[in-house]
C-alpha cells in the first residue's frame, strides 16, 4: 500500500525559504520517479519539479534556481527546499510517485498514480 506524506509547509514572507517533506512508504523508493506539483486556487495543478532513477532533477522554468529536489533514500523521503519565495509560489503543494513514467512526461500530473494530501505554502 502506497502512501505518501507531505510536510513542511506554512506561512512564510517573500524572499524566505521553507522546505517541504515527503516520506514515502509502501514501494521501492530509489527506483520509482517522483515530482512536486502545485496548485493554486481557480488555477491548474502544475509541476515543479521531478527527480528519479540516479537524476539530478528537473524544474519548471519559475522555479529553476530557486528550488532544489533531493532525496534520502536512507529515510525514505523526498524533499523540496524553496528559497527566495515570491507572492506567487503560494500554493498547495503535493507530492507524486510512480514506477514509470514515459521518458519526457515526467512533468505530466496524469503520468503518476499515487499522490500526497498536500501541504499549503503561503507566501505573504
Amino acid at each position: 500500500h502506497v502512501q505518501l506524506v507531505e510536510s513542511g509547509g506554512g506561512l512564510v514572507q517573500p524572499g524566505g525559504s521553507v522546505r517541504l517533506s515527503c516520506e514515502a512508504t509502501g514501494y521501492m523508493f530509489s527506483s520509482w520517479c517522483m515530482a512536486w506539483f502545485r496548485q493554486a486556487p481557480g488555477k491548474v495543478r502544475e509541476a515543479v519539479a521531478t527527480i528519479g532513477r540516479g537524476d539530478d532533477g528537473s524544474y519548471a522554468d519559475t522555479v529553476q534556481g530557486r528550488f532544489t529536489i533531493s532525496l534520502d533514500s536512507a529515510k525514505n523521503t523526498m524533499y523540496l527546499q524553496m528559497n527566495s519565495l515570491k507572492p506567487e509560489d503560494t500554493a498547495m503543494y503535493y507530492c507524486a510517485a510512480d514506477s514509470v513514467i514515459l521518458p519526457g512526461r515526467e512533468l505530466e500530473a496524469s503520468e503518476y498514480s499515487y499522490w500526497g494530501q498536500g501541504t499549503q505554502v503561503t507566501v505573504s
